[in-house]
């Protein structure tokens, strides 16, 4: 069992372990030592979110990198998806992310990607892990390089410049969003420059907010996390939509011009029909996680698609389209792959692919997502002190099987652990909005009393 990473990397409160400096340094070595390039010098390309963290990290982790006689590769803030396609497009052997994606400034984390841009297996992260804690026997990581076997460390200016090619590439070549108003929320994160340039560039009006970063506003009242700000902005200019990302844009959710929140959920809804029509949905099927909606599923099988789910977690998405070669999935929380495009959640090109219907279809955003309709579903978070087995919590497990009894056929219950906070996440969904609320509070309750934080 892994001790170091959890969902989605390596992740906690900077300063305080795991996410110590300290460790970063043994991650850093760790990465090296596995992804030595026999033939030619290891490069590692490292790139962070706007954290004020980011700064210890970046150092931390290049020291480790760079003591192991390998090279380090600085690109600065960009996406998540951006330090994914870079680690790709200039050849590195691995990518490293410092961020801790939508949550608040105090938090941060590390995430990997190997050469093809993709997350690392749980395998390898297990290796990892097992390097930097020491393992058994003797430290490989304390090996001492001779000094002129030190690896470099470079800064490249030009990445931003690569990453936003790479975004307009997204969107239909015949196309522009001139005469398009569009509201970018960047959520004082990675995507604070990108997001605002590449809309301007391919002819959209564009009224960014969230974008003077300052180290410790990263998500905070602003973005995904909060996407009523961008809303109220929409509904003030007459934008034709808004965009919020999150600290590290891998994520997205869309506003439209009434000023309606458009979930993961509803965005796969409505370019799922549109790339089948164009024959660009592989096997007719897309893939989302348990926590998606019941109301895609319906929506879905209405155009002849099927809908696979998986453990939630955009990798565990990414790892089921890879295996069967699916083109598009994503989660409701706004992570969205267009595997076509991108080797993981990028929420600047899902946003293009959606511009792209619209200005092909002539409709307006709330037109096209009337495509699903969403079954009411409620979602309770509950800090904890601990994380035992669900089913060794007889309360929890009386209170499902309750609820369970109580909706019957129109409604399913979902509860588990967050992979990356001490919270238990608990979902109720059905057709009653006040019978779903009542369950999940008892559910709630049921976790309060056993393991409350």
């Amino acid at each position: 069992m892994k001790k170091l990473f959890g969902t989605d990397g390596v992740r906690g409160i900077a300063n305080r372990y795991p996410m110590t400096a300290q460790m970063a340094v043994r991650l850093g070595q760790a990465v090296a030592h596995h992804f030595k390039h026999r033939n030619r010098r290891t490069r590692i390309l490292v790139g962070k979110d706007t954290r004020l963290s980011g700064y210890m990290f970046e150092s931390a982790l290049a020291a480790g990198i760079t003591s192991m006689g390998a090279d380090v590769m600085f690109v600065g803030p960009l996406p998540t998806p951006g330090i994914a396609f870079l680690t790709t497009d200039m050849r590195a052997d691995a990518g490293i992310v410092i961020s801790a994606s939508h949550n608040a400034y105090q938090d941060n984390g590390i995430k990997l990607f190997a050469a093809d841009g993709y997350k690392l297996p749980d395998a390898v992260e297990l290796q990892l892990e097992k390097l930097a804690l020491g393992g058994d026997g003797p430290d490989v990581l304390d090996q001492q390089l001779d000094p002129e076997r030190i690896g470099r460390a470079t800064r490249y200016e030009d990445a931003t410049g690569r990453y936003n090619v790479f975004l307009k590439a997204a969107f239909p070549k015949n196309m522009t969003l001139d005469g398009l108003k569009i509201v970018v929320d960047c959520a004082n994160g990675a995507a604070y420059k990108v997001a605002p340039t590449v809309l301007d560039e391919l002819g959209a009006e564009v009224i960014a907010l969230g974008n003077t970063p300052n180290g410790t506003n990263i998500n905070n009242r602003c973005g995904s996390n909060n996407p009523n700000i961008a809303a109220a902005r929409v509904l003030e200019t007459g934008a034709d939509l808004g965009i919020t990302l999150d600290g590290d844009a891998d994520r997205v959710i869309l506003i439209d011009e009434r000023g309606q929140r458009i979930d993961g959920d509803h965005i796969m809804a409505l370019c799922a029909p549109w790339l089948k029509e164009r024959d660009e949905l592989p096997h007719d099927t897309v893939v989302a996680t348990v926590m998606s909606n019941l109301g895609l599923e319906i929506a879905l099988r209405r155009h002849g698609i099927a809908l696979v789910r998986t453990k939630v977690g955009d990798r565990y998405v990414v790892g089921e389209m890879r295996k069967h070669d699916y083109a598009l999935g994503g989660e409701q929380s706004g992570h969205l792959i267009f595997r076509d495009f991108a080797s993981t959640g990028d929420g600047m090109v899902a946003a293009l692919q959606v511009l792209g219907i619209m200005q092909s279809s002539g409709k307006r955003l709330s037109e096209l997502t009337r495509v699903m309709q969403a079954l009411p579903q409620t979602l309770i978070n509950v800090g904890v002190a601990s994380k035992p087995p669900l089913n060794s919590l007889d309360g929890v497990q009386a209170a499902i099987q309750a609820t369970e009894q109580r909706l019957g056929d129109e409604g399913r219950v979902l509860v588990r652990y967050s992979g990356t906070e001490n919270k238990a996440r608990v979902m109720v969904e059905g057709s009653d909005p006040r019978l779903i609320q009542s369950c999940a509070e008892e559910i709630a309750g049921a976790f309060q009393k056993a393991i409350g934080a």
